[in-house]
């Protein structure tokens, strides 16, 4: 495992949790490091780091996001994910919105309107070490990485996805028996 770049990019998750509560932003991390920090340890390498926030605040955190010295990197439809980069790390932001019924859904681009799982933002803060930050449900989690060849045709399962699912459901089992 790469010690220095997660320890990079567990300083840029704490740089972005500060700034998102300067700015009264919500943010949750989803993917890797949301199951990391569910957790409460790094468990592999990670390409990058993977976030959800509201549409509605997504100029809020650009703005912030560019004053903190992030750069904007071109990626997905901008009112579907914002992608930037600092020092090396890249971390998108996929944005969240909601339905006529209250649902959190896709905010745009091709899958503008489609529902995300159900409770996905209904998750207490996971944390490394003294790192604390919001993380989405595990159980959406698991959803996500194995629904994601469905939702998305052509796109292969990726092994990391496979032994992500198989760690969160080993997590999910230890915390129902220390219940």
């Amino acid at each position: 495992m790469d010690r220095e770049r997660s320890a990079r990019q567990l300083r840029m998750i704490g740089e972005t949790v500060e700034l998102a509560k300067a700015l009264s932003v919500e943010v949750w991390l989803r993917g890797g490091w949301a199951m990391d920090f569910f957790i409460g340890e790094v468990t592999r390498d990670h390409v990058d780091i993977d976030w959800f926030t509201w549409a509605e605040d997504a100029s809020a955190l650009t703005d912030g996001l560019l004053r903190s010295g992030y750069e904007p990197l071109s990626g997905p439809p901008a009112d579907q994910q914002l992608d930037f980069r600092k020092q090396g790390v890249e971390s998108s932001f996929a944005l969240l919105d909601k339905d006529r019924f209250g649902r959190v859904v896709v905010a745009g681009g091709p899958w503008a309107g489609e529902v995300w799982p159900e409770g996905m933002l209904d998750a207490p803060e996971g944390r490394i070490g003294a790192l604390r930050c919001r993380v989405i449900n595990p159980h959406a989690q698991i959803e996500i990485k194995q629904m994601m060849p469905v939702w998305v045709p052509g796109r292969p399962r990726r092994t990391k996805d496979a032994e992500d699912i198989t760690r969160l459901k080993a997590a999910l089992r230890e915390d129902t028996h220390r219940a």
